[in-house]
């Protein structure tokens, strides 16, 4: 996933000292880093919106656009939340038995960024091609045998447009179970609402993902008790990949892989010495997150992610891509495709100038501290609830790697927390081909993939093509099934 900026037709440069580099942002040369609020504009679009219709969709549908597969139904436009507020969608029918099929929501992260990164370079119906301005149909996409619903949010992120005013994943939640109650009341997309439902994401989707799902799940109860009403949402999954959940477990793995991973150091010894410090000294990172966690103020929060992105994170990065490590900064892989995308945006629909990321997004969220929160009891919420869950990360990522992610799964408190920590690691084989490492214990798993930066289906490995060993386990899990080799 990639943090950061998206704006309209007529749209705000990013503030000054903010780089959008892939999915998270530099802010005045840190990775992460939190902007000066005094710099950041009151509204991050200035638009003003064409005739919305809120509560309901605005659809154009079989655009002919990136799914090419004959008879495979397509949509994509705009669920208005309201007046002013719209919110961007991209739905993708499955190539196979698509009104049994299971229903998977694809959310990337940042904050700030956009969806549109997973169906282009992941595992869209189609992917961008190396030129960047072209793109081939892709024979791993996830709506192979599932129907998929790409969402640009928050508001203000992508496509999507209107109030940006979104500043926690909380918020988010509400608005994106807001809009999936528009969704399933149209006619076109009410057929969906029975099937198994299976939230994926990403990145800063570690956050998204457990806030969503929990929300979605409490509603459900309330939908029950007769103090909310609308239409229960049939959650049967969760997929978090790379994702940052719990930042006090996950914070010293950038030390850890910055000297030891597969592939190579990152950094010098006193480079990693001098984070080490920055981590356990009384005022460090640690003592931070620390305060934020013991309920912590919005500012409390906001310094803790600007001093451990500025002395821990950024510094341990060294020259190398934080997306993957084997190649140095910046890695041109995943190939940019805004020139692409903004080419086909009448066709599809979109009323806005397409950009990754969100710069005003980005700053509502970093200004809450939301980035440094907790996430982690969300998170075991929904697996205790009989969600089935997998955590994955590719070996290759730095900026939310594996030595955090791994730490994170082995703090969490669930019922099968106890049955985890006794299993081995078990080779993970697609088509014969070991591309990763798991354990498993009732409902919940945890993969590591090989081979593999920080978006996990954008890559390959060994023999198998892009996206082979992605699509295996998405499948395997939206279906309800344990991870199995073949």
């Amino acid at each position: 996933m990639r943090l950061l900026f998206a704006l309209g037709s007529v749209f705000l440069p990013f503030l000054p000292g903010i780089l959008a580099t892939k999915q998270i942002p530099v802010v005045n040369g840190i990775i992460g880093g939190v902007p000066d609020p005094a710099g950041v504009p009151s509204d991050g679009k200035a638009f003003t919106p064409l005739a919305t219709t809120p509560g309901k969709l605005r659809v154009v549908e079989n655009s002919g656009v990136c799914e090419t597969t004959p008879g495979v139904y397509q949509a994509s436009g705009y669920g208005d939340l309201t007046s002013t507020q719209s919110i961007w969608f991209w739905f993708f029918a499955a190539r196979k038995n698509p009104d049994t099929a299971p229903l998977a929501l694809w959310f990337n992260g940042g904050p700030g960024s956009s969806s549109m990164i997973g169906l282009f370079q992941e595992h869209g119906p189609c992917r961008i091609k190396n030129d960047s301005s072209t793109v081939v149909l892709n024979p791993t996409s996830w709506n192979t045998e599932a129907n998929v619903l790409y969402i640009d949010q928050p508001v203000g992120v992508g496509f999507s447009h209107g109030d940006t005013v979104v500043g926690t994943s909380q918020q988010a939640s509400s608005d994106v179970w807001k809009f999936l109650q528009i969704f399933f009341a149209d006619a076109r997309f009410a057929k969906y609402q029975p099937n198994p439902l299976a939230l994926w994401t990403e990145s800063y989707g570690g956050h998204y993902g457990p806030t969503f799902a929990a929300y979605f799940l409490k509603q459900n109860i309330a939908i029950d008790a007769g103090t909310v009403t609308g239409k229960k949402l049939n959650l049967k999954v969760l997929g978090v990949g790379n994702g940052l959940t719990d930042p006090l477990n996950q914070y010293y793995g950038y030390i850890v892989y910055a000297g030891s991973n597969p592939y190579h150091t990152l950094v010098s010894s006193s480079t990693i010495s001098s984070a080490n410090t920055s981590w356990s000294s009384s005022s460090g990172c640690k003592a931070k997150i620390t305060s934020c966690y013991n309920g912590g103020s919005n500012s409390v929060c906001s310094s803790a992610q600007s001093y451990c992105n500025n002395n821990i994170l950024s510094p341990l990065a060294g020259n190398w891509d934080v997306y993957d490590v084997r190649h140095t900064d910046p890695d041109p892989y995943p190939p940019d495709f805004s020139t692409y995308i903004n080419s086909v945006r009448t066709k599809i629909g979109a009323e806005v100038t397409w950009t990754q990321s969100n710069s005003k997004v980005y700053s509502n969220f970093a200004n809450t501290g939301d980035w440094m929160r907790n996430s982690a009891p969300d998170l075991a919420y929904v697996v205790n609830s009989g969600v089935r869950t997998l955590i994955f990360d590719g070996d290759a990522d730095f900026i939310v790697n594996y030595a955090g992610v791994e730490s994170m799964v082995d703090a969490l408190q669930t019922q099968f927390s106890t049955a985890y920590h006794s299993q081995a690691w078990t080779p993970y084989k697609v088509n014969g081909q070991v591309t990763g490492q798991y354990k498993a214990a009732g409902t919940f798993a945890y993969l590591r993939i090989y081979g593999a930066g920080h978006e996990v289906p954008a890559y390959t490995y060994g023999n198998l093509g892009y996206g082979q060993a992605a699509l295996q386990f998405f499948n395997q899990i939206t279906f309800g099934n344990d991870l199995t080799s073949t």
